[in-house]
């Protein structure tokens, strides 16, 4: 995401970094998973650097409101999990 990558140069983070402050400031309890210490060093160092209301809108507007992954209200998919059950 070059918005996330833009934030995140201007502070020295990581895309993934400039995302858990995004949802921290939302108030949204974040639980990152990493096997790798290094990255799980990089989850604590969210603490340091707050996001404007002007980022916060920036990252907001990204949102399409659409799963990435696929639609909960699709017959097919509905259909494809039933399936499997």
């Amino acid at each position: 995401m070059p918005v996330l990558k833009e934030i995140g140069t201007k502070y020295g983070k990581s895309v993934a970094q400039v995302a858990l402050r995004f949802l921290l400031q939302n108030g949204v309890v974040v639980i990152p998973k990493s096997t790798h210490e290094e990255r799980m060093q990089e989850n604590f160092n969210v603490f340091d650097f707050s996001l404007t209301d002007e980022e916060m809108k920036q990252i907001e507007a990204l949102d399409t409101g659409e799963s990435l992954f696929f639609s909960h209200y699709s017959p097919e998919t509905v259909e494809w999990f039933m399936s499997i059950v």
